[in-house]
């Protein structure tokens, strides 16, 4: 897969994860959990854990910001 799409798709989960949190702070509404029947149900778990990787996935972003500024 290439490393682009890899990228926008990590920054889409990181999105929808951030979404879902503040839904959460300021209406103590999960969003995902009532799409996906409860935080019980293994495709609300699949959906968190997706979106912790890409969380993760997306610190290297810190590291391309920096490299490409280094290259401009």
């Amino acid at each position: 897969m290439d490393t682009k799409a890899l990228d926008y798709i990590a920054l889409t989960l990181v999105i929808i994860g951030a979404i879902n949190w503040g839904l959460i702070g300021f209406f103590q509404f999960d969003l995902v959990a009532m799409l996906f029947g409860g935080m019980a149900s293994w495709i609300s778990r699949v959906i968190y854990a997706a979106v912790g990787i890409a969380g993760l996935y997306a610190l290297t972003m810190f590291g391309k910001i920096s490299n490409s500024r280094m290259n401009s």
